[in-house]
């Protein structure tokens, strides 16, 4: 199939589907600015080791060191804006041919971009808590005390260090994990936009899902397993596919 086929198609899968869900990870931010994890030069984890500077143990080691090391590369984004990517499947879920999205990210860039039923299976940078009172905190709380020379930044009742509310590794996935699951019980159509489909357990919810179509700009695992694959820009495909949608 050329391009214009798959687009075609990816729009009659979701108007055929009676409860399809999104599965996106940092690919679909790459066009808000945001770097994704495995490109070549640019990939953070061609920088770091996640294993060894993004992990509970080095928080609770060497607070001070974890927040030097992680936290202006999380934050620093945090102006970004939705792309077109983010808009159009916003209003797939407006005009019910999406039922939600499993996100990887925590730029919360879905919910900016208007999406509603959004499960953030990694967290979000919205709030930070206290390790030791579990006091929750908005996330400016714990990046200006980092700004003003505290590191690590502590709570202010109980004086314990603070956290963000990601999923460092060594963490199990919270409620959004459990939630998603759920919902892909009855997943008929799952469209995968910008995740690689390598990180475990996300990876294997394509396993749930009835029809796959995957939107990515480079080869994934479940590519020969999926429906329809398209290796462009995600952007640029569900713009086309909500043009599609608009001539069925």
């Amino acid at each position: 199939m050329n391009y214009d086929e798959k687009i075609d198609l990816l729009a009659k899968l979701l108007k055929k589907s009676a409860h399809t869900l999104a599965l996106t990870g940092a690919g679909i931010s790459t066009e808000s600015g945001i770097p994704d994890f495995r490109s070549p030069g640019t990939g953070l984890w061609t920088k770091f080791d996640p294993v060894k500077v993004a992990t509970v143990s080095a928080l609770k080691r060497d607070p001070a060191t974890f927040y030097t090391i992680n936290l202006d590369r999380w934050t620093r984004y945090s102006g970004a804006r939705p792309n077109a990517a983010h808009q159009a499947l916003a209003r797939l879920e407006q005009e019910r041919l999406l039922y939600g999205v499993i996100t990887q990210n925590i730029d919360g860039l879905h919910r900016k971009a208007g999406s509603k039923t959004v499960w953030e299976v990694h967290g979000h940078l919205r709030t930070c808590h206290c390790m030791d009172c579990k006091k929750s905190y908005p996330l400016d709380f714990l990046v200006d005390q980092f700004n003003s020379g505290t590191n690590p930044p502590r709570c202010q009742k109980c004086g314990g260090v603070l956290r963000l509310d990601v999923v460092l590794f060594e963490d199990p996935l919270g409620e959004d994990f459990f939630h998603a699951t759920q919902a892909m019980t009855s997943c008929q159509l799952l469209v995968v936009v910008g995740s690689s489909l390598q990180v475990y357990p996300v990876a294997a919810l394509p396993e749930r899902a009835r029809q796959l179509a995957i939107i990515n700009k480079e080869p994934t695992p479940w590519d020969e397993r999926a429906d329809l694959v398209i290796h462009e820009k995600a952007g640029q495909v569900l713009t086309d596919v909500l043009a599609a949608l608009e001539k069925l």
